[in-house]
């Protein structure tokens, strides 16, 4: 939840982090997945401060996103070019680059595993208690968009569990890949009252973005081509659709202005205060890789926040 409590120290509201070099084309990498066994090495807190990381980065790519729909709709096109690249940086350098030294990409086996266990935890479990909560606190919409969401990801478990069957048994037949709603996310006040309802929203997206940054790192690393197309069509759903309504409940999309403030603050708590402890601690678990990827990464966030500054001054008269 980086980037949710580094935002919230500035606006008090629904917050994200963010990351984009300054100026010019973005280029994405594609890090290759580590040798078997590496993640295995990491020291324990090194771990934690990467899957921290790359939820924090996940949040990052689908929050831009909105942003970047935002500004096109007040007419700045030039922003919303800076929000799409930057979102792509988050997932295609930033993400992947710790997602491999996490040792996130296996196989296609493993990756259905990962993702039955996060669809059944939220069907069963997470979606069903928000639901309880909001209704409880008399915020009605919210409980039934959860209640809609649990039964969705209940679907896409029982789809996943069909395709391991088939990818481990050779026989079967992979399930198509689910239709996505989109749902558009303007500038609005949040939908919400209760504050549980609030955090619960925010647990919800940074969950649902982190789902479509692994379904989506799953699908351009899968050998089966049905399972590399399951894997895209649930990431549309889990950005594009649910991430959505929950944005478009917690009133998360303000100002391109607001917006802009809101990376900025961001940017500047993770290349100031949140990159360079994990740095540091990996740096004293002789966590090397770990610790320069961590380095590189505030330097990108230190020059991504002039960015987002300078676009703003250019906003403001």
């Amino acid at each position: 939840m980086v980037r949710f409590s580094a935002r919230a120290l500035v606006t008090g509201a629904f917050t994200i982090a963010l990351s984009t070099p300054i100026g010019g084309a973005l280029a994405a990498t594609t890090p290759a997945a580590p040798p078997a066994g590496k993640a295995e090495e990491l020291n324990p807190q090194t771990r934690k401060d990467l899957e921290q990381s790359m939820r924090g980065e996940a949040f990052a790519n689908a929050s831009y996103l909105l942003y970047a729909a935002q500004a096109q709709r007040e007419n700045l096109p030039s922003v919303a070019r800076l929000f799409e690249r930057t979102a792509e940086v988050e997932f295609g350098e930033h993400f992947k680059e710790e997602a491999a030294l996490s040792g996130l990409v296996r196989g296609d086996a493993e990756h259905l595993r990962d993702a039955i266990k996060g669809e059944t935890y939220e069907s069963q479990t997470m979606y069903p208690g928000f639901a309880d909560q909001a209704k409880a606190a008399g915020d009605t919409e919210a409980a039934d968009r959860f209640a809609e969401i649990a039964r969705d990801e209940g679907t896409h478990a029982q789809a996943f569990e069909t395709a391991l069957r088939a990818v481990e048994s050779g026989t079967g037949t992979v399930p198509a890949s689910p239709q996505v709603k989109p749902e558009e996310v303007p500038q609005g006040p949040p939908a919400v009252s209760a504050e549980q309802t609030k955090r619960d929203l925010d647990t919800a997206m940074h969950g649902e973005a982190l789902a479509y940054a692994k379904y989506r790192l799953y699908a351009e690393n899968a050998k089966d081509p049905a399972v590399a197309r399951l894997f895209r069509g649930n990431a549309d759903v889990e950005r594009r659709e649910h991430l959505a309504e929950e944005a478009k409940l917690a009133g998360f999309v303000g100002t391109t202005s607001d917006n802009l403030k809101t990376a900025i603050a961001g940017e500047r708590y993770e290349s100031q205060t949140m990159y360079p402890t994990f740095a540091k601690r990996a740096t004293a678990a002789g966590d090397t890789e770990a610790a320069d990827r961590f380095s590189h990464n505030a330097e990108d966030e230190a020059g991504h926040a002039r960015a987002f500054q300078q676009a703003l001054d250019r906003l403001q008269p």
